[in-house]
């Protein structure tokens, strides 16, 4: 699958989340480690639905950007 990410300045690291998995979230003191901990926090959180017998969300959000004049 495929799931959006965001990832966000947080004070002096940054933060990651996926829309698509409430409660999936990691943080990174850059950029590449936030995207490296939400890459394992979101297999965690699969591999715990399933284990659980829990339904796994479909990726469904979509991330663009838009111009704005100032």
């Amino acid at each position: 699958m495929r799931y959006a990410i965001v990832v966000e300045k947080a004070g002096n690291n940054y933060s990651a989340y996926a829309p698509d998995l409430p409660g999936c979230i990691a943080t990174g003191s850059s950029i590449a480690e936030a995207e490296q901990e939400i890459r394992a926090a979101i297999q965690f959180h699969i591999e715990g639905l399933r284990e659980d017998g829990l339904p796994i969300p479909s990726a469904d959000s979509v991330v663009e950007y838009m111009e704005i004049a100032a």
